[in-house]
């Protein structure tokens, strides 16, 4: 049992948090599919990190509204990966609030999505096992639309890892491939505050139990790596798991599953890379 101070016991779809100073997380979407976002404030600006599945737009705006503002917009929205439980309400966001959407230029061929070739290019397992079947029976018109619909080209960007964080000028984009090739993670050097997106969750999905217990909404916190059903390449996966490992964070704000904080999660994580 992680002896970690925990930011929650028990998630709590409807709370938004402040995580760290200037860091609010909020759980969005329903069933198997809610996922964390964060609302990061930068001086007088703020930037999304991630934007939940479909239709969340709406309550993602408002709770932006809650914590800064009437009519408010951030500078950006940044996405640690363009899985449909993280990037689903991007487009309608970026619509609604004028502002661009940046990814990793590793992601920005799915981002950008146009063929079928390209989800054949960078499958995962389930891609493989079922999305990519299915697809396959359909007609090659119908198909094209439905990845027309998913595609974020008319609002995507490719940033410069090597560069600034667009809106977020205090923190550092560590490039952490595996789950998606253009996975990234977000990185706060002054107090060692760390966004993972999917490179490491705090919530078993690799197990029978953990997977049931996290679809009746019972989070039983430990530190994890991404489902495996849903990854690229597992080896690079485990690569960039050790790599965030190194960084020794003091919060660990993950894609799916309760925010946890403390001086031992440097410690647990090592444990975790080396198991």
């Amino acid at each position: 049992m992680s002896n970690l101070k925990k930011t929650s016991e028990k998630t709590n779809i409807g709370l938004c948090r402040e995580v760290a100073p200037g860091v609010h997380c909020k759980e969005v979407g329903k069933g198997i599919s809610r996922s964390n976002v964060y609302f990061v404030r930068s001086g007088s600006s703020w930037v999304l990190i991630d934007a939940a599945s479909a239709n969340c737009g709406r309550l993602i705006s408002k709770t932006a509204e809650s914590l800064f503002g009437a009519n408010t917009r951030p500078s950006s929205i940044l996405l640690t990966h363009d899985h449909p439980d993280h990037a689903g309400s991007a487009l309608e966001l970026a619509r609604m609030w004028s502002c661009p959407v940046y990814v990793h230029p590793d992601e920005l061929p799915l981002a950008a999505i146009r063929y079928l070739s390209t989800v054949e290019k960078y499958a995962n397992p389930l891609d493989r096992w079922i999305i990519l079947p299915l697809m396959r029976l359909m007609p090659r018109r119908r198909v094209e639309s439905m990845l027309s619909k998913a595609s974020l080209k008319e609002v995507a960007q490719a940033f410069d890892p090597g560069t600034a964080v667009p809106g977020l000028p205090d923190w550092e984009c560590i490039h952490t491939p595996g789950h998606t090739p253009g996975h990234v993670a977000f990185f706060r050097t002054s107090d060692r505050v760390l966004i993972t997106g999917d490179a490491l969750v705090t919530v078993d999905l690799n197990s029978f139990w953990g997977f049931l217990l996290w679809a009746l909404q019972q989070n039983r916190q430990r530190v994890s790596g991404p489902p495996w059903y849903s990854t690229w390449n597992r080896r690079a996966t485990k690569e960039s798991v050790a790599a965030l490992a190194r960084l020794e964070p003091r919060v660990l704000a993950p894609g799916h599953g309760v925010p946890m904080t403390g001086k031992g999660i440097a410690r647990e994580l090592h444990a975790f890379t080396n198991y």
